[in-house]
């Protein structure tokens, strides 16, 4: 059941049926909670459980991964019935598995041309436009910094805050029920107020750790207790980087628990790269993390242990280890930019 054998999108629903789902497992963000809606729609009766790629790659969500699972938008695991996914890193093939890998801008593409072979899904094309623009970099600036229900939605709800609160909005979208009507919810009209809020604390994260190294912006939102992503950055910065790296998480984190780790993500300034970057920046999210990866133009990995000259260490890794592991993504930078 590998790539190679999802010729159509009427027989990729078909094997999904044969595999009788008890479970979607599936990532935090839009792409994740939107393409678990979708399968609600095929599939209204199975769990969802959100999880994340260091915590599928580290086996902390093993116990609810078997051979009645569809992972959507995360890494491969052999103990899935099937997975989904569009990441350029994830292309691995198993007879054993049923592997839906596209080169699409976001998962949720790939369910939805699969699920309205057989369902209406009409409600949902403009929706699933917005999540390819947001999950694959093709969204404008302006687009990015306005009030769209859609865009408010992105960076409002995130699994890893409230999984709940992400289910409830998963099996909303399944139902038919309008992002606007899910918006003035005060299940997740609350997420939207604390995310305004949280605003210019954010701002001014950015303006106080912001530097810039040969066109590579770099922010520092370790031990912080929040995050964001690469367009808020991007989006700051404007012309003047070609992509950046946020570093996140915390010194006393894990993969398993509460308190994410030390990591870091990489994007490219698709605001002003509109056809791609400059830099395959898989090439720093894998250097040292044999679990990182993503696309070329969005991607992650942890914190590492290295000493100077780039060597990985058996140890936890400690707030020092982040200035080294950027002293070698830069070198890897300079190494592959155009104009270095």
């Amino acid at each position: 059941m590998g790539r190679t054998n999802h010729t159509t999108d009427e027989f990729d629903l078909i094997n999904l049926q044969k595999l009788k789902p008890s479970r979607i497992v599936t990532d935090g963000d839009l792409d994740g909670i939107a393409s678990a809606a979708i399968l609600l729609r095929a599939f209204p009766d199975v769990e969802v459980v959100f999880a994340h790629p260091p915590g599928i790659r580290s086996g902390v969500f093993d116990k609810f991964i078997d051979k009645s699972t569809i992972i959507c938008d995360l890494p491969f695991h052999p103990s899935a019935g099937a997975v989904i996914d569009h990441h350029l890193t994830n292309q691995i093939s198993n007879s054993e598995v049923l592997d839906l890998w596209r080169p699409t801008m976001s998962a949720a593409r790939i369910t939805y041309s699969i699920v309205k072979t057989q369902h209406n899904l009409d409600d949902l094309d403009e929706f699933i436009e917005w999540v390819d623009r947001l999950d694959g970099g093709g969204i404008s600036k302006e687009d990015f910094l306005s009030d769209h229900p859609i865009v408010t939605l992105s960076r409002s709800v995130d699994a890893r805050e409230s999984p709940s609160t992400a289910l409830w909005v998963a099996k909303s979208i399944s139902k038919g029920i309008t992002i606007e009507e899910i918006l003035s919810n005060p299940i997740v009209d609350k997420f939207v107020l604390k995310k305004s809020q949280e605003s210019k604390t954010i701002d001014d994260i950015i303006n106080s750790t912001l530097r810039i190294e040969n066109r590579l912006a770099i922010v520092r939102f370790d031990g912080t207790g929040t995050r964001t992503g690469g367009y808020r950055i991007t989006a700051s910065v404007g012309d003047a980087c070609d992509a950046c790296i946020i570093i996140h998480g915390d010194e006393r984190g894990s993969v398993s628990g509460k308190i994410p780790p030390l990591g870091a993500s990489f994007y490219t300034n698709s605001f002003y790269h509109k056809n791609g970057g400059l830099v395959d920046l898989t090439l720093l999210a894998t250097a040292f993390d044999p679990d990182g990866g993503g696309h070329s133009n969005a991607c992650g990995c942890r914190i590492k242990p290295i000493d100077k000259f780039g060597n990985i260490e058996d140890r936890n890794p400690k707030l020092p280890d982040i200035e080294e592991n950027l002293t070698q993504w830069i070198k890897i930078w300079n190494l592959n930019h155009p104009d270095y």
